[in-house]
């Protein structure tokens, strides 16, 4: 059974850190390209940050670039997504995104999410 569980969410200062994580099982993961993506309130969904499933090539969302910083360790399957520079725009529910293929057909993951809200 696929499973991707994000934690680390919760309430962070402007200004503030925090750091994602989602630990994925029940699927190749080294195979997976990983992204993070967010939906705030009244928003729709938007890409955050993506990382290929070697994890040599990254990209990011204009917003949010240099200041967040996404990564993966394929030996513990889990992708961190390090947050800085918080602002309250950041607030949004924060999912995790596998997206590969298996055995030619494509293959698209989703966490349940986890709540990120920077607020002072």
């Amino acid at each position: 059974q696929v499973q991707l569980v994000e934690s680390g969410g919760g309430l962070a200062q402007p200004g503030g850190s925090l750091r994602l994580s989602c630990a994925a099982s029940g699927f190749t993961f080294s195979g997976y390209a990983l992204s993070w993506y967010r939906q705030g309130p009244g928003k729709e969904r938007e890409l955050v940050a993506r990382i290929t499933s070697t994890g040599v090539s990254t990209t990011y969302a204009g917003s949010i670039e240099g200041l967040f910083t996404i990564s993966r360790d394929n030996a513990k399957n889990t992708v961190y997504l390090q947050m800085n520079s918080l602002k309250p725009e950041d607030t949004a529910i924060y999912y995790c995104n596998a997206n590969g293929r298996r055995f030619g057909r494509p293959q698209n993951y989703w966490g349940q999410g986890t709540q990120v809200t920077v607020s002072s």
